[in-house]
């Protein structure tokens, strides 16, 4: 496709310079012609408004050596004979003697071709009645002055247009090629089984929306082989019920090898129920979205979770706040993940926060980030870095922080990190960043961080 568009821009391209560059360089040349013959008819006018005072010999040559063309030796007068005086010829004549005849019998200027260029010959009436013919010579060099600067310019002209034209068709080609090019990568991945592959949704309208189907048809495959894992986990599960009375059964068999095969039978059943339940759980590393464009929308994730933890807050009496979700904000967090990280810290604002107490979750949709802030108006908590350890987050109810620990994975894998702060409402505030080019590392996401958390307080404050 990106060839196609080269060469068609350069056809048309060399079409329109050639339809516009060879009437203009004929233009051109008519004109560096039509300015020579002009001169010489000027220098022609100065003879002959001498001619129709005097015919003096010696007054005409001063006349004609006073002229450019004649100082150059290229002006000619001829005077034809008349009943007191014999033909004259001033200056050097280049015209054949039948060229002068046809311009007196039928007086009008004319051009004639003499060796080396043209002659211009402008008759002129006299005293004595008669008509005399000044001729002014115009070398082929001053016909065609600056017409090959002209023609050099014009033909450069054309080859920048023709240049610039296909540079451009290239850079629109590339702009058209490479998503498609990304696109069918993304679908050949897929199709081996790389689950976790996705597109970028940018170039052309067309393009674009064919990445967010390719990205949505994605996502809904991953959702399908989650859902088939959960339900043969389920069913698995559904068959301890009947393992177990099962195993009761045959414990209350007695002894011989027919109670001991059975119950090693049972076992064995059992055994295998819960390797398919483990597996059907745990095995999810081909289905993370981790190829550009991947993941979810965070506000839809937001708002949903948000509709599910509103009941229990109205319940409860707490206000809530909801702001940044009116708009996609696309993350590279399998929806899955984002999903379980949300919950542990509502859960987190419900478990240690008491009944009444308010909270907000604001969205920051950044260029290389997105920052999720879970604000409460709780008492807040005291040792913000042993929360954020594992196993001991400090909180109230000796809990064993595991929730912030999810948190802190999910942000990470994108190159964020996790902060506990005081918030604007008076409690915690838990700011989750979230990398959108998963190349800057932690340290750098803490720095960018604290920036952004102190501009959200100001404008609140304000």
């Amino acid at each position: 496709m990106r060839w196609a568009l080269v060469k068609v821009a350069l056809a048309v391209t060399v079409m329109v310079v050639v339809a516009f560059a060879v009437p203009l360089g004929l233009v051109i040349k008519e004109m560096a012609r039509d300015r020579a013959f002009t001169n010489a008819e000027r220098q022609a006018a100065a003879i002959g408004t001498s001619l129709s005072i005097t015919t003096d010999r010696a007054q005409l040559d001063r006349a004609v050596a006073s002229t450019q063309a004649g100082a150059a030796g290229r002006l000619a007068v001829h005077i034809p004979a008349s009943a007191d005086a014999a033909p004259m010829e001033i200056g050097t004549g280049r015209a054949t003697e039948e060229d002068l005849a046809t311009v007196q019998r039928v007086p009008r200027a004319s051009t004639t071709e003499v060796p080396g260029g043209y002659a211009l010959l402008q008759p002129t009436a006299i005293s004595t009645g008669q008509i005399a013919i000044v001729e002014v010579y115009v070398p082929e060099g001053e016909v065609t002055n600056g017409l090959a600067t002209a023609w050099l310019i014009l033909a450069g002209v054309g080859i920048a247009l023709i240049v610039g034209s296909v540079a451009v068709a290239d850079r629109l080609g590339v702009r058209m090629v490479q998503p498609a090019q990304r696109l069918a990568h993304a679908a050949h991945e897929l199709g081996e089984g790389k689950l976790g592959a996705r597109v970028p949704e940018d170039g052309p309208i067309e393009l674009k929306s064919a990445a967010v189907a390719f990205n949505s048809m994605a996502d809904q495959v991953v959702q399908l082989l989650a859902n088939e894992r959960e339900l043969a986990a389920d069913l698995s599960h559904r068959l301890r019920t009947p393992l177990t009375v099962l195993r009761l059964n045959a414990a209350s068999l007695g002894d011989g090898p027919a109670a001991d095969q059975t119950r090693a039978a049972v076992e064995q059943l059992e055994r295998e129920v819960d390797t398919i339940i483990r597996t059907a759980r745990e095995a999810k590393p081909q289905t993370q979205a981790t190829g550009p464009g991947a993941g979810c929308d965070a506000s839809e994730v937001v708002r949903e979770r948000m509709d599910f933890w509103s009941a229990l807050a109205e319940d409860e009496g707490r206000k809530v706040r909801l702001a940044g979700v009116d708009r996609p904000v696309r993350i590279p967090v399998a929806r899955p993940e984002l999903v379980a990280a949300l919950d542990a810290l509502l859960g987190n604002v419900f478990r240690h926060t008491p009944e009444g107490t308010a909270f907000s979750v604001d969205v920051h949709n950044g260029d290389d980030a997105v920052i999720i802030l879970v604000s409460d108006a709780g008492p807040g908590i005291a040792d913000p870095e042993a929360a954020l350890a594992r196993g001991n987050s400090g909180a109230r109810d000796g809990s064993t922080g595991l929730g912030l620990d999810i948190v802190r994975r999910v942000a990470e894998s994108t190159g964020g990190d996790v902060r506990i702060g005081r918030s604007v409402l008076g409690g915690t505030e838990v700011r989750v960043w979230i990398g959108l080019d998963g190349r800057r590392g932690p340290a750098e996401g803490r720095g960018r961080g604290r920036g952004h958390r102190v501009r959200r307080r100001r404008r609140t404050h304000h």
